[in-house]
Order: C-alpha cells, then structure tokens, then sequence
C-alpha cells in the first residue's frame, strides 16, 4: 500500500489555493498535456509531482516518471532508437515508450509523465510522429513507428507534464507545436496563500515577516515593470520548508540568489537596483 496522498496534503505542501489546484486539475484532465509556467522559486517541479500524487490519491513513485530536456536529447533517447552493444548496434526503446507501455498495462489507473524544461528540447526532433499522438483527441490512436515498423499509441490514462521557466532570457519562443499541444499554467509566488501563511505564523520570526512583506512589494514592482512582468516575480520556494529561521539563512537567500537575480533584471537601472538593495538588506537592521 501506497501512502494516502490528498487535496489538503497538496495544499499545505505547494501553497496554493484550493481554487487554483481545482482549475488546475480540470485543465490537465481536459487537455492531458499541460506546461506549468513561471519564474524561478515558484516550485514548479515541486507542484508537478504532488499534482500527480493528488490526482490519483496516493504517492505511487511507480506511475510517475521525471525527465529533463536538453539542447542534445533525441527521440533515441525519448521513444527508441539504436544503441552501441557488444556486438555493434542493438535497438532500444526510450523512456517515454517505456512509460506508454506500463501505462497501456494499467487502463484503470493514470500515471503521469513529467518534463523538467521542456522548452529546452526541439520537441520535434524528440517526439516524432509522437508528436501527433500526445494529443486529447489522438489518444488510443495508433502510428507506425519510424524504427521498428510497428503500431503504437499513447494511451489515454497517460498525462503530460512539462515546466517551464519563463525568466529565461536565453530562451527563443516557444515552438508552435508545443503550444498547440499544450494548455498552459501559470504559477505564482504563493505568499499569500494560506497554507504559506499558517508556515509563516509557525515560524514565530519578525525579521522573516518583514523580509517577506519586502519581497512582496518588490514583486508588485517587478510585475508592474513593462520589460519584466508577473513572470519575473520572486517565488516563495526560496523560503520554503524551513525548520529553523536564522538571519544568516535570510542573508543568504538575499545576497545569492534575489540580488544576483535583480542585477540580471535591472542590469541597466544602477538606482533602482541599489535602491532594492537597501531594502532587502535593511529589513535585518
């Protein structure tokens, strides 16, 4: 037996509203694919897993797969392709065939196939003539397979999901293909959640309060700022399951990894940059 994963569970952990965690199940179910989108610290991949364990109801590791693209991952890598052996070239299938596979032999169960930067990869290149079956009104359908022939199809109890990072200057648009394949979501800085809330009330730390509140006006900056927007915002997962509260702990966060993160933002505006910099440091004053 499986430890009992519930609604609630996901609450407390991923510090959303139970109102944006029932919208977002809805769309995954009505798309099967979807993209959770966001700044850096919004817990995206922490949320996608627990999304998972939420919607079936229990932390069964076995129906969850995670996978991270990049600019070199293929489709030998991700349906099949041939692979050095001892004796030359062998074909092998991929993960995500793997997964269709374990998947298809459950009917009665939704398993959930997971893709950490998924905008890095040429989705194309990766999924093939995959690319087609992923979709709602594809599901069950079968394709022949470029390599060994044969037919196959994503099965309908499969769900798809990819995180993406939308502070990513490096990052071209988004591929047509992807987006139409997709539905897409946005997460938030979830400081004012109430599960956020009740973490920052068990805390019991008046210097954390008031790095919190400063964080959140600087959010409302970034999110007003034209070249920036709501995608650039702060997430709360730098500040996230903490047992103990210590000023060196908040300094850290500030100094490594919100200010480095503001000079990238605000690389050519010297005021604006020293004046945040005044501020996150002078809530420990």
């Amino acid at each position: 037996m499986y430890e009992v994963y519930t609604v609630e569970d996901f609450l407390h952990e991923v510090f959303m509203s139970e109102q944006r965690h029932d919208r977002l199940v809805a769309v995954l179910k009505n798309k099967k694919n979807i993209i959770l989108q966001g700044a850096p610290g919004v817990g995206k991949t922490y949320a996608a897993k627990r999304l998972a364990y939420s919607i079936m109801g229990e932390q069964d590791e076995s129906r969850v797969e995670l996978v991270q693209f990049h600019q070199n991952y293929s489709y030998e890598d991700f349906v099949m392709g041939y692979k050095p052996s001892e004796n030359g070239f062998k074909l092998k299938t991929g993960v995500f065939y793997q997964f269709c596979q374990k998947a298809a032999d459950q009917p009665g169960k939704d398993f959930f196939f997971i893709i950490d930067e998924i905008n890095r990869g040429n989705m194309s290149k990766i999924f093939g003539e995959l690319l087609m079956l992923i979709e709602n009104d594809y599901r069950g359908t079968a394709a022949t397979l470029a390599y060994n022939g044969k037919p196959f199809s994503v099965p309908e109890n499969l769900y798809i999901i990819g995180m993406m990072n939308t502070a990513d200057r490096s990052l071209a648009m988004i591929d047509y293909a992807l987006r139409r394949r997709f539905s897409f979501f946005e997460m938030q800085p979830g400081f004012d959640s109430e599960g956020f809330v009740q973490y920052q009330t068990r805390l019991n730390n008046e210097t954390f309060d008031r790095l919190i509140e400063t964080v959140k006006e600087l959010n409302r900056e970034i999110a007003n700022d034209r070249s920036l927007g709501k995608g650039f915002c702060i997430g709360h997962s730098y500040f996230s399951n903490w047992k103990e509260c210590t000023d060196e702990k908040m300094q850290t966060i500030v100094d490594f990894d919100i200010i480095p993160m503001l000079e990238e933002y605000w690389f050519d505006d010297a005021a604006r940059l020293q004046r945040w910099n005044d501020l996150l440091h002078g809530v420990f004053q």
